[in-house]
């Protein structure tokens, strides 16, 4: 039996919010680089939670749709993710949950302006 990474459950989590999606538009969305994103992909379709269909509106771009077996998976996700979200918060009040939700995104855009600047001063 597949199981979904982390990162994979990024992916599906995008698709649960919009389906039908280019590559281009799920790597803004996921905050993953296209070499990672498309191998994740490649595993996602292997095991069956994707398929990727030709956009109608432009050959050359190919559009990310989940499978019907993956849409009867959301609810199942989504409660594990609740269960974690209760276990990682247990015993924190609201402000330090903020506190930590706002150290995070800064450590999170950080991390974004470093790997612009790297990809800058290599050209890419």
């Amino acid at each position: 039996m597949d199981y979904i990474t982390p990162a994979q459950g990024r992916i599906l989590f995008a698709l649960w919010q919009e389906d039908d999606v280019s590559i281009y538009e799920l790597a803004k969305r996921t905050s993953l680089g296209k070499s990672t994103l498309t191998a994740m992909l490649d595993r996602l379709e292997q095991s069956g939670h994707i398929i990727r269909v030709p956009s109608g509106e432009d050959r050359r771009k190919i559009m990310i749709r989940l499978t019907e077996t993956d849409r009867e998976l959301e609810d199942a996700y989504i409660g594990v993710s609740n269960e974690m979200v209760a276990l990682t918060y247990k015993g924190l009040n609201k402000q330090e949950i903020d506190t930590f939700g706002n150290v995070l995104k800064r450590i999170f855009q950080n991390l974004k302006a470093a790997e612009i600047n790297m990809g800058k001063e290599s050209g890419i």
